[in-house]
C-alpha cells in the first residue's frame, strides 16, 4: 500500500494547540462549555463524572446552520469546510487537525480526513499514520466512536484526541487499574471486570517508531481487536475504541444510552457525561460501571 505525507513539523504541535486555542476562544470560534465533576466509584474504578449542565447550549447552536449549499441541515458538515479559525494543523496530505468546536475537556482535538468519508466506515493505514504522527508529540488518549449508536455526532470521519491525564489527581486513564489484570490469549487479551463484549492489546512503544510502521502495526491489531469481538466481517459495526501510546481497548456497542445518559468512547475510559442533577442521580443509582454494561454487549 503506498504511504502518503506527513506534513506536521517536529516539536511544533503543542504550541500550534495552544496558540490556537487561545485564537478560538478570543474569536468565539470554540464554545468553552463549562461542567462541575465529582467521583463515583464502582468494580474498583473511580469514574470521573462531570456534569455539563449547558449542554442545552450546544444543542441549541449546532441547530443554527440551517442550510449550506442548499442542503438541509440534517446533511451539514461542519469539517467541509472546517472553520480556519479552529485549524491547529496540516498533519498529513490526507488528515486535518482541528479543535472541537463543542469544548468541555481543554485541548479537545478531532483529526478529520480532508474528504468526507462515512464515520462508520473502517479506520485506514492513513487515519492511523495521522494519528502516530500527533501522538509522537502530543501524550493523549484517542479514540473512535464508529457510528451514532457508540456517540458519534458527524458523518465525516474523524479521530478524537485528548490529553492525558484525563483526571486531575489519581491514574491517567481512570480504567487502567483494571487493565493490570488482562487476560492474554496470544497477543489479544480481555480486561477482568469488563462483563461485556471486548478486546485489549498492548502497543510496545509503537509511538516512539515512525508513524508509517506504528501504523501498520496499529491496523493489524485493530483488525485483530474486531475480529476477537465479532465484528471482522459484519455488515454493521457499532464499537468504541480507545488508543494510548501504551494500549488499544476495542468494545463492541449495543445502544446509545441507557437510563438517558449518553455514553462515547470516553465512558470505557472511565470518564462519563451527564446533563443535571437528575442524570447524576440515576449514574449513581445504577452504577457507571452497570451503564457501559447496558450500552454495550453483555457476556452475562
Amino acid at each position: 500500500m503506498a504511504q502518503g505525507k506527513i506534513l506536521l513539523q517536529a516539536d511544533t504541535f503543542w504550541t500550534r494547540i495552544k496558540q490556537q486555542t487561545e485564537h478560538a476562544l478570543a474569536t468565539d470560534a470554540m464554545v468553552s462549555i463549562p461542567t462541575d465533576s465529582e467521583f463515583v466509584e464502582q468494580d474498583g474504578v473511580c469514574f470521573l463524572v462531570r456534569i455539563v449542565s449547558n449542554l442545552a447550549r450546544k444543542d441549541e447552536l449546532k441547530q443554527k446552520p440551517e442550510t449550506q449549499n442548499g442542503s438541509a441541515a440534517k446533511d451539514f458538515n461542519p469539517f467541509l469546510p472546517y472553520e480556519q479559525d479552529l485549524f491547529v494543523a496540516d498533519i498529513s496530505d490526507t488528515h486535518v487537525c482541528i479543535l472541537n468546536k463543542y469544548n468541555v475537556a481543554k485541548y479537545h482535538l478531532l483529526l478529520i480526513t480532508r474528504a468526507f468519508e462515512e464515520q462508520e466506515s473502517l479506520l485506514t493505514l492513513a487515519d492511523f499514520t495521522a494519528m502516530w504522527a500527533c501522538m509522537a508529540q502530543f501524550d493523549g488518549l484517542t479514540f473512535y466512536n464508529s457510528s451514532k449508536i457508540a456517540g458519534a455526532s458527524q458523518r465525516h470521519k474523524h479521530l478524537q484526541l485528548v490529553p492525558l491525564p484525563l483526571t486531575p489527581t489519581g491514574v491517567r486513564v481512570p480504567i487502567e487499574p483494571l487493565l493490570k489484570s488482562a487476560q492474554f490469549h496470544n497477543s489479544i487479551a480481555t480486561i477482568p471486570g469488563f462483563d461485556f463484549v471486548h478486546a485489549f492489546a498492548p502497543l510496545d512503544f509503537l509511538w516512539k517508531r515512525s508513524p508509517f510502521v506504528a501504523a501498520e502495526a496499529t491496523l493489524e491489531c485493530y483488525h485483530s481487536l474486531l475480529q476477537a469481538v465479532g465484528l471482522e466481517n459484519t455488515q454493521s459495526r457499532a464499537y468504541n475504541l480507545l488508543i494510548t501510546r501504551e494500549w488499544m481497548l476495542l468494545v463492541a456497542r449495543s445502544q446509545e444510552c441507557f437510563a438517558s445518559i449518553p455514553v462515547n468512547s470516553l465512558g470505557f475510559a472511565g470518564t462519563l457525561f451527564v446533563r443535571n442533577e437528575q442524570q447524576m442521580q440515576a449514574l449513581k443509582q445504577y452504577g457507571p460501571m452497570s451503564i457501559l454494561k447496558n450500552v454495550a454487549i453483555p457476556i452475562n
